[in-house]
């Protein structure tokens, strides 16, 4: 998400006079875990990783919609929950989600509550240092491989939650994310990370985007992130780039648009065995698809595509509302309505866990 809208903005579930209940109900919770990469990345050195959980509420919760921006001129439509409603009878197979560059878990909620409201439990975080909320870090955009151990910790401290856990299948675990959410996926999915290789990719290819500031945070440039990575406050978390930083018992991931595809070893990739589905937009010039999805799809074993016509890189954040394409412009600027982008995402997803996930 651009930072300088993020700083403009808040995020806010705003109850309304009507809303439309959809058949099976979905619930949404907040919690906090903690890591020690998330203090190097954070800019107040705070060791937490907040997250959000949406899941199959029990019959009769009340839910209202949640948007982002101002309460009475939202900029952003995400769906709709039941704060902290009681959790459905059942276990249910189970998701972690990351969002993209400078966005939120909240900002993927369109995403995380459809699957939910199809039967998922959905994990989200906010990656410290590189979300919408507080300040970008220059470490949170380095240390990349870190957004995998967010995942990791947040599901750890969703397994401690006495209310949450009994409902949580491990079996049927799965990995999502867009943008530099796709990155995180495939590293909690065990793709081997290998930044002397984005390092060469970028020196050979200034211009390719991924390479460039990022329009989140303007002013990092890709020389700050190599001073950065060589001090001594991030060159013990350096020294782990190359770790395993998959998490257990992920089986099948599910990337949109997903980005930083150099920083995987190449023949790492191709030892990748589960299944990965990708969904692209051809129009994106964030994450180009020659150099991230298409890449991805090409190196890994068992991985699928598919391509959407003129749909960019920013489609696959939640919903502008008619403020939000009155202010934000190329933000909100789509050439194919977002709705049918998130339902082709949602449908593909769908079909996807549910062949995976038995």
């Amino acid at each position: 998400m651009i930072r300088w809208l993020a700083l403009a903005i808040f995020v806010a579930g705003v109850p309304m006079a009507t809303c439309a209940q959809a058949s099976t109900p979905v619930g949404e919770r907040h919690g906090a875990a903690h890591t020690p990469g998330a203090a190097a990345r954070d800019n107040a050195h705070r060791d937490v990783v907040r997250y959000t959980v949406w899941y199959p509420a029990a019959a009769g919760s009340k839910e209202t919609p949640i948007t982002v921006g101002p309460p009475d001129a939202p900029l952003f439509n995400i769906g709709s929950a039941a704060a902290d409603a009681a959790i459905a009878l059942g276990r249910f197979p189970t998701l972690l989600l990351s969002h993209g560059n400078g966005g939120s878990a909240r900002m993927m909620g369109w995403f995380g509550i459809a699957m939910a409201r199809a039967g998922y439990v959905v994990i989200a975080v906010d990656h410290p240092g590189n979300n919408g909320m507080d300040p970008m870090t220059v470490a949170g955009g380095t240390l990349i491989w870190e957004r995998a151990e967010d995942l990791k910790a947040a599901l750890k401290a969703v397994l401690d939650d006495g209310d949450l856990a009994p409902h949580v299948d491990t079996a049927r675990l799965g990995a999502t994310g867009f943008s530099a959410g796709g990155f995180a996926a495939l590293a909690a999915l065990g793709a081997q990370v290998d930044i002397n290789h984005f390092i060469a990719f970028c020196r050979a290819h200034p211009d390719d985007s991924t390479c460039k500031p990022q329009k989140e945070s303007p002013g990092i440039t890709f020389e700050d992130h190599l001073k950065a990575a060589s001090t001594p406050e991030l060159a013990p978390f350096m020294r782990q780039a190359k770790d395993n930083h998959a998490v257990p018992g992920v089986r099948a991931i599910f990337v949109m648009a997903p980005g930083i595809i150099e920083a995987f070893d190449p023949e790492g990739l191709k030892n990748v065995q589960q299944p990965v589905s990708i969904l692209l937009g051809k129009a994106d010039d964030v994450a180009q698809p020659a150099t991230n999805g298409e890449l991805a799809a090409k190196l890994l074993p068992h991985a699928s595509i598919h391509e959407l016509d003129k749909v960019g890189h920013y489609d696959f954040l939640a919903t502008c509302t008619q403020a939000g394409r009155e202010q934000l412009g190329p933000l909100c600027k789509h050439a194919v309505a977002q709705d049918k982008t998130h339902a082709a995402a949602i449908k593909q997803a769908s079909d996807f866990f549910a062949a995976n996930l038995r």
